[in-house]
């Protein structure tokens, strides 16, 4: 068994959508992840838009603990204020 189809067969069930029938503001994350390590970029993106704006984010996090960039603290809190947008968007856009 891959490490893929493992991943595949173990997805996280969505409390959320379990109870109220209604996909979260994270569904799609793992599906994304996923189809990243498969190699299918765009299907990624379909699935789950914030996938490379949440993965930037979180590369720049890691650079600025270690090397404390100067006005990192700015640029995290507008990386951090487009994924808002970027999940938000995408959650009307699929409850539409």
């Amino acid at each position: 068994m891959s490490f893929i189809s493992f991943l595949e067969d173990h997805l996280l069930s969505c409390q959320w959508k379990d109870t109220l029938g209604v996909e979260c503001m994270g569904c799609g994350l793992q599906r994304s992840f996923i189809h990243l390590i498969k190699g299918e970029f765009m299907e990624a993106f379909y699935v789950y838009p914030a996938i490379y704006s949440l993965i930037g984010m979180l590369i720049y996090f890691g650079l600025h603990a270690k090397f404390n960039f100067l006005k990192g603290d700015m640029i995290l809190k507008w990386l951090l204020a487009l994924n808002i947008v970027i999940i938000l968007g995408s959650f009307f856009y699929k409850i539409t």
